[in-house]
Parts: structure tokens; C-alpha cells; sequence
């Protein structure tokens, strides 16, 4: 098995785990390979010999592994799902950050959890992902996320109106700070933030949750995977952006008439567990879910 280790190269606590592993993977002889960004930077602080990061740098860490191990935190990991979730490469997240949601295996863990992969004594779980494309007047685009899109306002500019239908019926006319289109992963991201129900990885679902919306009414909706969910901001004289998993897009002057269809994406990201690592307990050790106020 060979791994590819990738990760955040500005954080400053990523270099000597990463040099710590590389070091210990060559004991053992184990197969690696590094991605082109985080070797360069273990060469020039002198973490590891030049000649074994020229040798095992790539930068088609997707095709060249069977497991990328991401170093990091969430962010990281939906980084590295973009890299290399189309080619169906499984991701173990080892989080050097805060939270460590999606990343739940601790830095500490990271040897333990190795041997465990070489024996075989692990499980891949698909998670379902979202893709928007977007028809404007420059033409079209297609991104996908992980976690969600966000159709919000751009910076200090007042209320956009958003009209969404789903499956051709027209499901509501938002007038409200942005709009999120959130999948089962992202649901307990920023869909979650905005008051949207936490929803289990393997469900078919997508979740629309309204950012801040001038009515006493409207509330987050969960709708099937297998709908088409196309937006369009009414308000055009107002700027607004497409946020999806840390990356965003913006739309101003002639791109403001834009309009956005969602749908299920044709491919699944692949994430690595351990047999003894469950949702329901994730829920409770990083997000506190269902924690007592009192003893």
C-alpha cells in the first residue's frame, strides 16, 4: 500500500509530524509518496534528506496512492477531497487543528492508526457530494463541494432576494443574507450554524438552509438527493458570491443575472474510518451534542 501524505503548509505544527512519519514510514518500509508543496518545504527547513523528498515528491498524489493521509484540520480535508475525490482515492484526515470534525484521527494516533491499515482493519465510507453549475452571461461553470455551496451577499450590501424551485415547482422566494445548499457532510458545518438539522453521513438527502431570513416562517427544508434545485438571484443590483468548501466565486455588474442548478454529483468522496470510530460519538466528543448543562 502506498500513502500520500499532503497537508495545510501554513500551519507551522504540520512540519515535524509529517518528518516524524516520513522518517518512521522509511523504517519501516513502507511505500510513500509526498505531495510536491510539502516536500519542498521539508527540504528547505531540513526536516528531511533532499534527496528523499526529490524522490518521493508528486503532484498527482491522487493517482500515485491507495490512502491519502491529509494533515490538518476540516479545511484541509475538504481541500484534499477536491484534489482527489474524482479519482476515488480514499482520505484518512489527521487533524493538527482545532475542531477535527472530519479530520478525527489525532496526530498521536497516526502510527497506531497505520499498522491498523496494514492489516486490513479499516472501512471506507462514501459520502455523497454536490455540484452546482452556474449559467451566465461569460458563460458556464461547474464546481462541486463536499460539505456545501453558499449563495450569500458580498460584504456589507443589503438583503438579496433568492427564488428556488426544485424539480420545476417553485419552492419559495427567499429574502435573506444568502441561501445553503448543504449535503449530509456539511450539515453540521455552516448549514448547521444557521439553524439547519444535523443529518447522518449516509443519508440521501440534501439540506436548504436560509442565512438570516426576513420572516417569521421560513425554515430549513430537507429535500431528496435526487432533486434539482436551481436558484436565481432576483435582486440583481445587489453583489453576492457562490461560497463552496472554503473557495468562493463572486458575481457582480453583468454576471449578476446568473443562475445556479444543484444536483448530486456522478461521483462519491471516499473517507477512511476505524472500526471503532462511530458518527454518533463524533457528534458528541468534538460538537458537545447532547451534553448535560449539569451534572
Amino acid at each position: 500500500m502506498t500513502y500520500g501524505i499532503t497537508g495545510n503548509t501554513q500551519k507551522n505544527r504540520l512540519w515535524e509530524p509529517v518528518a516524524e512519519l516520513v522518517t518512521w514510514l522509511e523504517r519501516e518500509g513502507l511505500s510513500f509518496k509526498l505531495n510536491s508543496d510539502l516536500a519542498n518545504g521539508l527540504r528547505e527547513r531540513e526536516l528531511l534528506d533532499a534527496a528523499l523528498c526529490g524522490s518521493s515528491a508528486t503532484r498527482d498524489l491522487a493517482q500515485e496512492s491507495d490512502i491519502i493521509l491529509s494533515f490538518g484540520g476540516d479545511g484541509t480535508l475538504l481541500t484534499s477531497a477536491q484534489e482527489a475525490g474524482t479519482y476515488g482515492t480514499p482520505i484518512l484526515g489527521i487533524n493538527i487543528g482545532r475542531l477535527g470534525f472530519l479530520a478525527d484521527i489525532e496526530v498521536t494516533q497516526v502510527r497506531d492508526t497505520i499498522r491498523s491499515l496494514e492489516q486490513g482493519i479499516y472501512r471506507i465510507e462514501e459520502r455523497l457530494p454536490l455540484t452546482a453549475r452556474v449559467t451566465s452571461p461569460n458563460g458556464d461553470r461547474k464546481y462541486w463541494a463536499l460539505n456545501e455551496f453558499a449563495l450569500e451577499r458580498s460584504g456589507s450590501a443589503g438583503l438579496i432576494s433568492i427564488r428556488v424551485t426544485v424539480d420545476g415547482v417553485h419552492l419559495n422566494d427567499y429574502w435573506t443574507d444568502g441561501l445553503i445548499v448543504a449535503t449530509p457532510t456539511g450539515s453540521t458545518a455552516y448549514s448547521m450554524s444557521a439553524g439547519g438539522p444535523i443529518v447522518v453521513p449516509g443519508s440521501e438527502v440534501f439540506i436548504l438552509s436560509p442565512l438570516a431570513p426576513h420572516s417569521l416562517t421560513v425554515r430549513p427544508i430537507v429535500l431528496s438527493a435526487d432533486s434539482i434545485i436551481e436558484a436565481e438571484v432576483l435582486s440583481n443590483d445587489t453583489p453576492y458570491v457562490l461560497g463552496f468548501d472554503g473557495n468562493s466565486q463572486s458575481f457582480d455588474h453583468d454576471e449578476r443575472s446568473a443562475a445556479f442548478r444543484f444536483s448530486r454529483a456522478n461521483h462519491r468522496v471516499r473517507l477512511v474510518k476505524l472500526p471503532e470510530q462511530h458518527y454518533f460519538q463524533t457528534l458528541r466528543s468534538k460538537l458537545m451534542w447532547g451534553a448535560r448543562g449539569r451534572d
